[in-house]
């Protein structure tokens, strides 16, 4: 039972990352409006609040600084997700390039400003958020060792912004706005619904779980951040496709590939695989030929929003 408890609490501390950032390219893109750049949004949230981490460590309690640290991050995101979001609604740019632009920035900046601030570019952070057993809850058989044991609020975090983000999406008029702009902007904004407003709020949305995410991401797997993410911006984009831009499918879809990462990060503590001798390169491959596999067989049944990354023009029908 270790073993599985082992994988389960592995697979859980990549798929939380992953269904955050995947679940704001969700809102970026029901509201009509592609954000490639959640690679880059993801370093920038992970970059600030990393560095505010660093710069307090041992001046506060653990779990306090780790909140003020996801506040941040979600900052940073949106902010940093403004640009974007000027770029595509305002000026009509090409959404794809516009996110690629924003993915080159970030590591580029994240890097020079960490070099100024301390002389090197990795930022290094003591790592005293992880919590040993929440009380009475982690002494509940099966479910305490796999959810409540060895665990970080950012996960419990996570569950709560996916419960939010189906209400959101389904049971608020604001949900139905978003979905209508990124459906028939034309029609929505027949309706009065103020359609640059709302993607301006879905990319806004997608900046600040984007932003999460990264940190979500670098906390429970490092002791230090190198401006750079894996690749988990790319991969989300990768689930938000698989999980057809729906919460519940992108949970399933961000399982799926969060497995497949523990696997490739933590083969050696699974006997049965650290006895195969597999050179570890290859379990490395895993998540991506994966995602590769997956999406060849998936992509051709893809119903993304209607509208999405094609710029809204008020003035044409």
């Amino acid at each position: 039972m270790s073993v599985i408890y082992f994988i389960f609490q592995q697979t859980m501390l990549f798929t939380i990352p992953l269904m955050i950032v995947a679940l704001g390219g969700m809102f970026s893109e029901r509201s009509g409006v592609v954000n490639i750049a959640l690679e880059g949004i993801m370093i920038m949230g992970a970059f600030t609040s990393i560095l505010f981490l660093n710069l307090t460590g041992g001046k506060m309690s653990g779990q306090v600084q780790l909140i003020l640290a996801i506040l941040i991050s979600m900052a940073t995101g949106a902010v940093f997700s403004l640009t974007h979001a000027y770029a595509a609604i305002n000026m009509k740019a090409d959404q794809t390039i516009s996110g690629t632009a924003l993915n080159m920035f970030a590591p580029a900046f994240a890097i020079f400003v960490a070099r100024v601030i301390q002389g090197v570019q990795q930022i290094q952070f003591t790592n005293t958020f992880r919590i040993d057993s929440v009380p009475v809850l982690g002494k509940i058989p099966v479910i305490g060792p796999m959810l409540f044991q060895n665990a970080y609020i950012t996960t419990y975090l996570g569950i709560i912004i996916l419960v939010m983000s189906a209400l959101v999406l389904y049971r608020t008029r604001f949900g139905l706005r978003l979905r209508a702009c990124g459906e028939h902007p034309h029609a929505a904004d027949a309706a009065g619904i103020n359609v640059y407003r709302m993607q301006y709020a879905g990319v806004v949305i997608s900046g600040a779980l984007g932003g999460l995410g990264g940190l979500v991401f670098v906390v429970p797997t490092s002791t230090n951040f190198n401006a750079d993410v894996a690749g988990y911006g790319f991969l989300a984009i990768a689930v938000l496709i698989f999980g057809q831009w729906k919460p519940w499918k992108i949970l399933g879809a961000s399982l799926f590939f969060g497995l497949m990462k523990a696997i490739a990060a933590a083969y050696s503590g699974i006997p049965f695989l650290a006895s195969l001798g597999i050179p570890s390169y290859l379990y490395k491959m895993v998540p991506y030929i994966a995602t590769m596999v997956v999406l060849m067989f998936t992509s051709r049944n893809s119903q993304a929003p209607r509208a999405s990354g094609v710029p809204y023009d008020k003035g044409q029908r």
